[in-house]
């Protein structure tokens, strides 16, 4: 006998951990599954509804859930006498060890059943219908109560949780209710401002350009984000407008620039950015 054993079934009997013959009666509820799902960006949107198929425990119905071919049920145990232990003298020390014949439980099955060899349960795979609701996160939770495993001697059933997986989307990235994305404009459109059709994640969005907005400006479309979990409104689309220069100009735009460019007064001396300024750009 290891001597870890000994002092380990020791201190189990002074706080009378384990040991108990009533323990392989009890009720035990069934254990909680989880089962990972993952959607395409568009459906943690708008939501969705999706079977999937899972496995679980089932009570055995061969022998309803006792275990035996008869139906009898569990019987004591002979060696330990239902205790669920077996004592040993160690000197001054009443070792007591848990019963190898039963594992504890104070009984066994004579008989087992042969579906579920005496476990009470079998493993079966069934279909469930699942309801995505619109604005999800990526790592939501959806609880299906008793939906998981069968309990042991007519306990209840365990939960079933269902965690969200979200695909990326090629134009879109989400940061909490807000909808990002990047587009880009011509120097014109810049300069002196416009209205553009844009394709947003519910439909095409009319995008309102400022006169002289700045390459890397970001513009505010209210209400044409995710809308908000279990509550009404959305989110925003924020728009990252990219100024883009043309890489080759016909000889007449090049003479348009040209008559342009003399015509505008740019400051080009160097300057020092401020301390908030050279965050910003570490961060970024």
């Amino acid at each position: 006998m290891d001597i870890g054993d000994i002092f380990g079934d020791l201190f189990g009997e002074m706080f009378n951990v384990g040991g108990s013959s009533q323990r392989g009666t009890r009720q035990q509820r069934g254990d909680d599954l989880r089962f990972d799902l993952a959607i395409e960006f568009q459906d943690a949107i708008f939501g969705t509804e999706t079977e999937v198929k899972l496995r679980r425990h089932e009570t055995c119905t061969a022998c309803n859930g006792r275990g035996s071919a008869s139906g009898r049920g569990p019987s004591v145990c002979s060696q330990c006498q239902g205790r669920g232990q077996l004592r040993y003298q160690q000197g001054f020390f009443s070792v007591a060890r848990t019963c190898s014949a039963c594992g504890g439980s104070g009984s066994v099955i004579g008989d087992p059943c042969q579906t579920c060899r005496g476990q009470t349960r079998v493993t079966s795979e069934f279909k469930l219908n699942v309801k995505v609701p619109r604005g999800v996160e990526d790592g939501t939770r959806i609880r299906y109560t008793g939906e998981g495993d069968a309990g042991r001697s007519g306990g209840p059933r365990g939960d079933l949780y269902i965690v969200l997986s979200i695909r990326a989307h090629d134009l879109f990235e989400r940061k909490g209710n807000d909808l990002h994305c990047v587009v880009p404009i011509s120097f014109p459109q810049a300069a002196l401002g416009a209205e553009i059709e844009i394709a947003g994640i519910d439909g095409p969005v009319t995008l309102r350009v400022p006169e002289g907005v700045q390459s890397g400006k970001e513009v505010r479309v209210r209400g044409r984000g995710v809308p908000y979990l279990n509550e009404k409104g959305h989110g925003d689309l924020v728009v990252k407008v990219i100024v883009q220069i043309p890489r080759k100009l016909s000889r007449t735009q090049r003479e348009l620039v040209k008559e342009l460019a003399e015509s505008l007064t740019v400051d080009n001396r160097p300057s020092s950015p401020g301390l908030l300024e050279k965050m910003k750009d570490l961060f970024n």
